[in-house]
């Protein structure tokens, strides 16, 4: 793990946005839970991604399927056959396992031990329904989201009287028993997916790939990945999925490299017309003027914690010589995560200049109460007013409202903002309204009387 990496990871637990699940307990199979801050996060990168699909879109329309499927759902979907399978490689000494496609040369990357033969392993992960575990029993946790919208595609066509082409759109768990999960939150065995499958017709699927692959791409750029950052990756003939008639991975440069945190893929009619042969149910399309076909799909499949993980990676900064005025401070590096506005966790951090005034802190309170209503807030009145914008400023908080002895006199307060650390003075009774503006994206300098 090099540098960079490190401080990131240190960050997320220190910080509370991931830690290790079960950790008191050592750990278990680098399977993560999110923190009081990591969870907004999600929850605010999910919104945003709903948001682009289901708003920005009026033929997106939105579903949550079950997590638990019938087995014959895997059958027709391919799951089960060897094509959903990695090549497994176990060193002989270390007893450590690897991909076959991680392998660069034909000894252990760890110890330099002799590797064995490969052999196919299945990433489903099986469980079992009800009292009895035999074979009838048997049942999988979904390895990906989108069987659940194939499945359901009679039902809400039929309900929501849906026209070609349309999409459906869902964020949900998804499980894969992966050989070697690695990198931190890039890889892990539990993880969410944002997908979305869009139906159309069989001649017009090579225009939506190309219009998926430029709305997504301008989509990470809107919230502030840099075009640097971002590479498509076209995936040859026989590296695609056995489904995929044209298959792109959106790459990001990670600390440790290049990763892919989204996948777009032509799919042609496979889906469709695999579950039609399994369930005995026609699922394909009628048009109105008689044509009757499978629709292709295209696929737009974003993992959730990887591209959480660019997000804080893109976000991560530190400046030496500090940020803050303090002395205590100025020769020290600190870290500033530039989160977007929309995705940060906490909009507002409500401070009291210092805390050995009553009046002050009685004050910072009543307006940490009435901004709490309206935007993610965060109270602190630990430690010098310097470190606490440096904490702000470290989980990416994007303004910070300081009482302090002005306040009680003209019932006015102070307001920093994260990246510029420049401060305007508004009064109280405006600042739902000026940090909803901030928010908004208007220019913070004009929004209050300037703090020289």
């Amino acid at each position: 793990m090099n540098d960079l990496m490190e401080k990131i990871v240190s960050l997320c637990k220190r910080r509370g946005f991931v830690y290790p699940s079960s950790e008191i307990y050592g750990g278990f199979a680098n399977i993560y839970d999110f923190g009081p801050l990591g969870v907004e996060l999600k929850n605010n990168l999910k919104k945003a991604w709903w948001e682009e699909m289901i708003k920005n879109h009026k033929d997106i329309v939105g579903l949550d399927a079950a997590i638990l499927m019938n087995p014959r759902v895997w059958k027709a979907s391919g799951h089960l056959s060897a094509g959903f399978a990695d090549e497994l490689l176990e060193c002989k000494d270390c007893r450590k396992r690897f991909k076959l496609d991680e392998i660069k040369e034909d000894k252990c990357p760890e110890c330099g031990g002799k590797l064995s033969e490969p052999r196919k392993f299945n990433l489903m992960i099986k469980t079992f329904i009800g009292p009895v575990e035999n074979e009838a029993a048997v049942a999988y946790l979904r390895p990906e989201t989108c069987q659940g919208i194939y499945v359901n595609f009679l039902n809400v066509i039929n309900s929501m009287r849906l026209k070609i082409p349309f999409g459906m759109a869902q964020i949900g768990k998804a499980f894969r028993n992966e050989i070697n999960p690695k990198s931190f939150i890039f890889r892990t065995r539990e993880f969410e997916q944002m997908e979305m499958q869009w139906f159309c017709r069989p001649n017009e699927a090579d225009k939506y790939f190309d219009y998926w692959k430029e709305e997504r791409l301008k989509w990470y750029q809107k919230l502030g990945i840099s075009k640097e950052n971002l590479r498509v990756s076209e995936a040859p003939k026989e590296k695609r999925a056995h489904y995929a008639k044209r298959q792109i991975d959106i790459e990001y440069h990670f600390p440790f490299g290049w990763g892919e945190i989204e996948g777009i893929h032509n799919r042609g009619d496979w889906d469709l017309k695999n579950h039609s042969k399994y369930s005995g149910k026609d699922l394909s399309y009628t048009e109105e003027g008689g044509d009757k076909y499978y629709p292709h799909v295209i696929e737009t499949s974003v993992g959730v914690e990887r591209s959480l993980f660019a997000f804080l990676s893109e976000a991560y900064q530190e400046v030496e010589g500090g940020r803050t005025t303090t002395t205590e401070s100025a020769k020290e590096v600190e870290v500033l995560l530039k989160l977007p506005k929309s995705l940060a966790p906490i909009k507002v951090a409500v401070l009291p200049l210092v805390k050995n005034k009553p009046e002050i802190i009685k004050k910072a309170k009543e307006v940490y109460q009435l901004l709490n209503p309206h935007f993610m807030c965060q109270y602190d009145e630990v430690g010098s007013i310097g470190r606490r914008y440096r904490r702000m400023d470290e989980i990416g908080v994007i303004v910070s409202a300081t009482c302090d002895f002005q306040t009680l006199e003209e019932n006015t307060i102070t307001l920093r903002e994260r990246d510029s650390m420049k401060q305007i003075r508004v009064e109280i009774s405006k600042l739902q309204e000026i940090i909803q503006k901030i928010l908004d994206g208007e220019e913070f300098l004009k929004l209050g009387e300037i703090v020289k």
